[in-house]
C-alpha cells in the first residue's frame, strides 16, 4: 500500500515507470487472472444539458449534429450485441431529458430479457431514479468524479455541484449497484497532487470499476487550445490504482488507444482488464463526439469486437466469458 507522499513521488519520477507499469500488471494477474472481459458499448443519445467544459457533447455546443436512439432501436443494438456474444451492455448518453425513469426503467427490464449484465453511464440521477433503475435489473452504474479537487471541479463543470457528485456516488453504493468512477489525467491546472487524492478517492469509495484516461482537448469547447494530458501519466495513475484496489474492474479506455497506437495493448499490459468495444451503428457513434478521432470510428462493430480479440490473444490474454462482476479478493 502506497501513502500518498508515494503515489505522488511515483507520478512525478519517470524512472520507475517500467517497473511500475509490470508491478501493477502482476497485481493484475494475481488477483483478477488473464480473462479479459469485453462490455458492448451502446451510446444511445449526444443529446446533453450539461456544461462540462471538456466534453464535445456540452450544451453550447452548436456544431455536433445531435441524436437520439430510441428505446426499440436500442434493444436492436442490444440484441445483435447479444449476438456477437457479449455478456455485458453499457448504456452510455449525455444527460437528455426525453428518458425520464419510466422510460429507463422499461427499457432496462426489456435488456434484462437478454440474459447480460447491464451497466448504466448516463450522468447523476436522484436516489429515487437510481433505486427504481436498480429494482428495474440495472447492475452497475458508472459516473467518474472527473477530479476530486473541488475548485478544479467546480472549473470544469459550470452550474453543477461537487458534493452532489459524491451524493450520487454514495447512494450506488447504499443502492447495491456495481460502483465505477474514474478521472481525466491531465486538465488544465491540475496537479500530481491532486491525481494521487483522486487515486486515493477510488480507495475510499471501495469503488468496483475505475474508468480514466488522457484529457484530449476538443474543438468548441473552451479548453479546444490546451495542451492535452500525457498517455504516460494516465497509464501510471491506473497502475496505481490496480495496485492500491487490486481486484476491481479497469478499462483499457479507447481514449489510450486513441492517443497512442496499441494504447490499449499497453493498458492490459499495465494493470486493465476490460475492453468496451462500440457496438453503436456507425451514423451515430461519428457524433458521439466527446473527444475527436475517437479509435475504432471507421470500423463496424464486427470488424472492432474481432480486431480487439486479436490483439487480446497476441499478448497471451484470453476472453471471458461470464459476466464480468467485480469479484472481491481481499
Amino acid at each position: 500500500m502506497f501513502s500518498k507522499k508515494e503515489i505522488i513521488d511515483l507520478l512525478k519520477d519517470d524512472t520507475q515507470n517500467q517497473w511500475l507499469f509490470s508491478y501493477a500488471d502482476n497485481v493484475r494477474k494475481q488477483y483478477v487472472g488473464d480473462r479479459v472481459h469485453l462490455r458492448g458499448l451502446i451510446e444511445f443519445s449526444n443529446i446533453c444539458k450539461c456544461h462540462c467544459k471538456y466534453c464535445g457533447l456540452r450544451c453550447e455546443n452548436k456544431t455536433v449534429e445531435r441524436y437520439r436512439i430510441m428505446p426499440d432501436d436500442i434493444m436492436l443494438h442490444a440484441q445483435r450485441a447479444v449476438q456477437m456474444g457479449y455478456k455485458t451492455i453499457v448504456l452510455q448518453s449525455g444527460e437528455d431529458s426525453y428518458f425520464t425513469r419510466d422510460v429507463m426503467c422499461k427499457l432496462i427490464e426489456n435488456i434484462k430479457t437478454l440474459d447480460v449484465a447491464l451497466t448504466l453511464s448516463i450522468g447523476e440521477k436522484s436516489y429515487d431514479d437510481l433505486k427504481a433503475y436498480k429494482q428495474s435489473g440495472a447492475d452497475r452504474y458508472l459516473i467518474r468524479i472527473e477530479t476530486t479537487d473541488k475548485e478544479l471541479y467546480k472549473k470544469m463543470h459550470p452550474r453543477m455541484s461537487y458534493e452532489n457528485r459524491v451524493s450520487c456516488l454514495k447512494n450506488l453504493k447504499e443502492l447495491g449497484f456495481e460502483t465505477g468512477t474514474g478521472c481525466l489525467v491531465g486538465l488544465p491546472s491540475q496537479t500530481d497532487e491532486n491525481l494521487a487524492q483522486d487515486i486515493l478517492f477510488f480507495k475510499e469509495l471501495d469503488a468496483d470499476m475505475i474508468g480514466l484516461g488522457p484529457f484530449i482537448p476538443c474543438p468548441e469547447t473552451p479548453l479546444a487550445k490546451e495542451q492535452g494530458g500525457s498517455f504516460i501519466k494516465a497509464l501510471k495513475v491506473m497502475s496505481l490504482t490496480r495496485i492500491l484496489l487490486p481486484d476491481i474492474n479497469i478499462p483499457a479506455t479507447t481514449a489510450m488507444e486513441t492517443l497512442v497506437e496499441n494504447g490499449r495493448v499497453l493498458a492490459l499490459r499495465s494493470g486493465a482488464n476490460v475492453v468496451m468495444p462500440n457496438v453503436t451503428d456507425g451514423e451515430f457513434k461519428k457524433n458521439y463526439e466527446i473527444y475527436p478521432g475517437k479509435a475504432g470510428l471507421n470500423n463496424t462493430p464486427e470488424e472492432y469486437k474481432r480486431s480487439i480479440t486479436e490483439k487480446i490473444l497476441s499478448i497471451g490474454r484470453t476472453i471471458s466469458d461470464d459476466y464480468g462482476f467485480h469479484k472481491r479478493v481481499l
